[in-house]
């Protein structure tokens, strides 16, 4: 009997999405129904556009300023790290 067993430790290397049929039919259809969308919606998005940037200001602000530490542990209550500390 052989025991020939290479296929299952090298997995078949499978083409991306895209370069399938259906994701180039698929990506087809969506960049066709995006300017359809925007070519019929042209004229209301124009004037609201300004607003839309300063409602993009606080959420920015909301969800930008928790991943680089501006706000955590900065004011007077923070903890005194001396040089000595081995977590610095």
């Amino acid at each position: 009997m052989n025991n020939n067993q290479e296929h299952y430790h090298y997995p078949e290397q499978q083409r991306p999405w895209w370069k399938t049929s259906g994701g180039v039919a698929g990506i087809f259809f969506f960049l066709a129904g995006a300017y359809f969308l925007f070519t019929e919606h042209y004229a209301h998005i124009i004037p609201v556009l300004p607003w839309l940037i300063f409602l993009l200001c606080p959420l920015m602000h909301l969800f930008h300023h928790g991943g680089h530490g501006a706000h955590h542990g900065s004011g007077a209550g923070s903890p005194d790290r001396s040089n000595n500390d081995p977590e610095r």
